[in-house]
């Protein structure tokens, strides 16, 4: 098994043994939010890994990044509570201003600010992104925005939120990727303002809303790079956040069949262990060589994503590779464990729930195949 950065995952492996399964078994029993286990990841510095040393972060690229989002699940913990935070930033970094950056990041490195959200689903677009129909008008030194976003996650624990909206109508840019533009929203004022949030209960302790904007006033200083030119800065966001998941997902695989091997050697049935059973053993010797082959696409995105070179096919791979496996891993562990795997104590049913997610966002396994039929294989689009 792969141990690079071993420095890092004792780290982070230290501080997840404060938080144990009983934390967050009553965290997602409860539908709360983490808030103390998030807090140590702040204050310890670890959400604050790709923000540059001249910031007051760890100035680490997305490899290492991807090794604290792996090592939180694979400690039986959810990443999914503050991995915005991580591949939000790259929008920031990459494209924001250098304004922009000595105004927020040594907040958001010292933890008085976060960063968790980021609004671009909208519930006519789903992930045609370049059909959104939230707009943003220019008004002298503000943007007057309008309109709706849907699966929107960490709002309410979240002080900044990117925004992707639509500076000029589509019927006027040649493409559509053309005319959308990034925007850094301060939730703290815009709440209340021209802003509503709407919680979505979902199956997964997981918090995500809908928002509604209604003449929302946003700095014009708080337009991110270009005008016009969001879709393709969001790509980079997107990137990231499709290779952290995907560590997301290794991490979960790897407590997977970390459990079922133990209870497969513990426990009898006829007299004898249940994993000298080829039946038994096969399903989770399988699921650990898909775990194994995602975690080298894995490493393989990140390193590009490093190098600022493109790596949009990598991170869809590695992506759905990742998430396919920690879902078959989780079905060998719940199978497995019979009916005690449907016992909230044994912390299954929720890993279980909680990867089950990454199998439609935040993109679509299908969607991934259509891409690469079309940007690998050179096939027909179909959509």
């Amino acid at each position: 098994m792969d141990e690079r950065y071993a420095d890092i995952r004792e780290g982070v492996r230290s501080l997840c043994e404060q938080f144990p399964a009983a934390y967050f078994r009553e965290v997602d029993a409860h539908r709360t939010y983490p808030e103390a286990f998030v807090t140590a990841l702040t204050r310890a510095g670890w959400l604050a890994a790709l923000i540059p040393h001249e910031y007051g972060g760890s100035g680490l690229g997305l490899c290492e990044a991807s090794v604290i989002m792996e090592e939180i699940n694979r400690a039986g913990g959810n990443a999914g509570a503050c991995h915005g935070q991580m591949y939000n930033m790259g929008t920031l970094l990459r494209h924001g201003s250098e304004a922009q950056k000595r105004k927020y990041l040594p907040a958001i490195a010292a933890g008085d600010l976060r960063l968790q959200s980021m609004g671009v689903t909208e519930p006519t677009a789903g992930t045609d992104t370049t059909s959104i129909s939230t707009y943003a008008k220019r008004h002298a030194d503000r943007y007057v925005v309008n309109g709706q976003k849907v699966w929107i996650s960490r709002v309410q624990h979240s002080d900044l939120m990117i925004l992707l909206a639509r500076t000029t109508p589509a019927a006027q840019v040649a493409k559509k990727s053309e005319g959308l533009s990034i925007f850094l929203v301060d939730l703290r004022e815009a709440v209340g303002k021209g802003l509503t949030v709407r919680p979505i209960a979902n199956m997964v302790n997981h918090e995500t809303n809908e928002l509604f904007f209604e003449n929302l006033a946003i700095p014009a200083e708080n337009l991110i790079g270009e005008e016009g030119k969001g879709f393709r800065y969001i790509l980079d966001g997107l990137n990231a956040e499709r290779a952290l998941i995907a560590a997301e997902c290794i991490g979960d695989g790897r407590w997977f069949i970390q459990k079922v091997a133990r209870y497969a050697k513990e426990r009898m049935v006829f007299g004898r262990a249940i994993g000298k059973n080829q039946g038994v053993q096969f399903p989770i010797a399988q699921a650990h060589i898909e775990l194994e082959a995602a975690d080298l696409m894995r490493w393989r995105a990140c390193e590009l994503f490093d190098a600022a070179k493109p790596c949009g096919t990598e991170a869809n791979l590695a992506k759905y590779l990742a998430a396919k496996a920690s879902w078959e891993a989780g079905e060998a562990c719940l199978q497995l464990h019979g009916g005690y795997g449907f016992a909230a104590e044994y912390d299954v049913e929720r890993k279980f729930r909680e990867t089950r997610l990454y199998q439609v966002a935040p993109i679509s396994t299908n969607l991934i195949l259509a891409y690469v039929a079309e940007h690998v294989l050179g096939l027909p689009r179909s959509y």
